[in-house]
C-alpha cells in the first residue's frame, strides 16, 4: 500500500538566543557586534532522525510526553515548518486541525471569515458556498454568524475553526489535541466525524494525550520520546510500553519525594527536638481517641522513639519495592522496627489517605484485637493487602507504633506517597469488586465492559 505521509531521517533543530536584543538595526550596526550577538547560544533538537510512514486510508497516532516532538512532527507534515535535515513527503490535500481559527480576522463577521479561511485551506468560493450551511450548523453558531468574530467566546471561535477545517474534505487530516473545543455533545460530533473520515478511506494523523482515542481510532501508533522514535506498531502494544515507561518515571519522582519528606521529618529529632515533638503529639491527643485523630492528618513525624520505625517499604505483588500500583493488585507495607529496651505495650497502625488528606482506611493491631506481649530488639511488621481496591489517584501512607493508650513511640504521618493506576476512571476512592446484570431488552456491544 502506498504512503500518504512519509518522513525519512527527519531532524528538526531550533536555535536559542541569549544575547542582547537590539531595539533597531541602526543600534546594532553602531555597536558593531551584530554578528556576535546573532549567533545562537544553544541549538536543541525537537526531532532527531525520525522516520515513519502512514499508509493511505489509515489512521496513525503519535503519543509521548509534553516536549517529545509530537506537534513539531505534525507541523512538518503540514508544511508550517521545514526539517533541518531529512525529507517529508505528503500526497493529497492537507487540512490541519492544529491552530484552529489561526486565519480569522477579529473585526469581520464569522460569515466572512468562513469564506476567507476556506479559501486559505484550498477551497474555491463556490465550494465554500456549497458547504457553508453545513459548516455553520456543525459549529452551532448560526445566530451569531454575522457578528464580528471578536465578540465570540473562545469555544465558539474554536468550534468555527474546527468546522471549517473538517469540511475542507482533505485527503490527509492532521489533528493536534483539538477535541477540547466544545462541550461533551460537540466532542461526540467531532469523534463521529473522525469515524466518517475513516469509513471514507481518508488518512488521519492524530496527536493526543488521550490514549483511549489512539486505541479506538488508530491502526498504528508511534511513541516519541525526547524527539526520538522509541517504538511503533500495534496501538495497544505501544500504549502499554509507553505507560510502563511513564510508571518508571513516576516511581523515581515518588521515591525522591518520599525520601525528602522522611528526611525532613527526621531532622527535628536529629537536632535534639525529640522531646518537644513528643509533647506536641501528647497534647494534640488529649481528650481524643486515636481514630478521631486519624482524620486530623498533619504531615510530620513525632514520638519518643523508645520503639522506632527505621524503614518503611511498599511492596508489589511480587515482593519488589514500588511506588506505583494497579487497582485490584496486591500491595504490602513492610515496617522495620527497633526497640531500645524490651516493651510489652505496643500497637502497630496503618492508615491510607487520598491526596486531599481524607482518610480512606485506617486500622491497627489493637483494633483487630491483637494483644501485645513482647517487643525486643529489631523486627519487621508487614501489612499485606490482597487487593488494593482504590480508584486511580495519588495516596499517602500513615504508619505508627504506640502504646494502647495512644502514647506515641514513633508516628510517621503522610510521609509516604504512592500512586494507583487504572484503565477505568471511576470517581471516589474505593473500588469494590462488582459485576453488572441485565435482563429484558437491554443490550451492550461485546467487549463494552470488562
Amino acid at each position: 500500500m502506498s504512503s500518504a505521509i512519509e518522513l525519512v531521517n527527519v531532524t528538526k533543530a531550533y536555535r536559542r538566543y541569549s544575547g542582547k536584543q537590539f531595539a533597531t538595526l541602526k543600534s546594532a550596526l553602531l555597536q558593531r557586534s551584530i554578528l556576535r550577538e546573532l549567533r545562537p547560544s544553544e541549538v536543541f533538537p525537537a526531532l532527531t532522525d525520525v522516520s515513519f510512514s502512514v499508509p493511505k486510508g489509515s489512521t496513525y497516532g503519535l503519543i509521548g510526553r509534553n516536549g517529545s516532538g509530537k506537534s513539531t512532527a505534525l507541523k512538518l507534515v503540514a508544511g508550517i515548518t521545514k526539517p533541518t535535515s531529512g525529507s517529508v513527503r505528503v500526497e493529497g490535500r492537507v487540512s490541519a486541525l492544529i491552530e484552529l481559527g489561526a486565519g480569522f480576522h477579529p473585526e469581520i463577521s464569522g460569515r466572512e471569515n468562513v469564506y476567507i479561511n476556506g479559501i486559505m485551506l484550498g477551497l474555491s468560493r463556490r465550494e465554500v458556498q456549497a458547504r457553508f450551511d453545513e459548516i455553520v450548523d456543525f459549529a452551532e453558531i448560526r445566530e451569531f454568524i454575522d457578528a464580528p468574530v471578536k465578540t465570540y467566546s473562545s469555544g465558539m471561535y474554536m468550534r468555527l475553526g474546527f468546522a471549517v477545517a473538517i469540511h475542507v474534505d482533505p485527503d490527509v487530516l492532521l489533528v493536534d489535541e483539538v477535541l477540547a473545543v466544545g462541550d461533551e455533545g460537540f466532542t461526540h460530533k467531532c469523534l463521529d466525524k473522525f469515524a466518517e473520515f475513516r469509513r471514507r478511506g481518508k488518512t488521519v494523523l492524530l496527536v493526543t494525550h488521550s490514549l483511549g482515542l489512539v486505541e479506538r481510532f488508530c491502526d498504528e501508533a508511534l511513541w516519541l520520546d525526547a524527539g526520538r522514535a522509541r517504538d511503533h506498531g500495534d496501538p495497544r502494544r505501544i500504549i502499554d510500553a509507553y505507560l510502563t515507561a511513564v510508571e518508571q518515571s513516576e516511581e523515581h519522582i515518588l521515591a525522591t519525594t518520599t525520601a525528602k519528606a522522611v528526611a525532613a521529618a527526621a531532622a527535628p529529632a536529629a537536632a535534639g527536638d525529640r522531646s518537644a515533638g513528643t509533647r506536641e503529639a501528647t497534647s494534640a491527643q488529649s481528650g481524643e481517641s486515636e481514630l478521631q485523630d486519624m482524620f486530623k492528618a498533619v504531615e510530620g513525624r513525632w514520638g519518643s522513639r523508645e520503639v522506632e520505625i527505621t524503614e518503611v517499604v511498599l511492596l508489589d505483588g511480587a515482593g519488589a519495592p514500588s511506588f506505583v500500583f494497579h487497582s485490584g493488585e496486591a500491595m504490602s507495607v513492610r515496617l522495620t522496627v527497633a526497640a531500645k529496651a524490651p516493651e510489652s505495650d505496643f500497637v502497630f497502625g496503618v492508615s491510607l489517605f487520598n491526596a486531599d488528606g481524607v482518610c480512606c482506611y485506617g486500622t491497627n493491631t489493637d483494633m483487630e484485637q491483637m494483644a501485645s506481649e513482647r517487643l525486643e530488639g529489631a523486627g519487621q511488621v508487614t501489612f499485606a493487602i490482597e487487593s488494593l481496591d482504590l480508584v486511580e489517584g495519588t495516596y499517602k501512607l500513615d504508619v505508627a507504633v504506640h502504646k494502647r493508650d495512644g502514647y506515641p513511640y514513633d508516628y510517621h504521618r503522610l510521609l509516604y506517597t504512592f500512586r494507583v493506576k487504572s484503565r477505568t476512571h471511576d470517581v471516589g476512592f474505593y473500588r469494590p469488586h462488582h459485576r453488572w446484570m441485565f435482563s429484558g431488552g437491554i443490550r451492550f456491544k461485546p467487549g463494552a465492559a470488562s
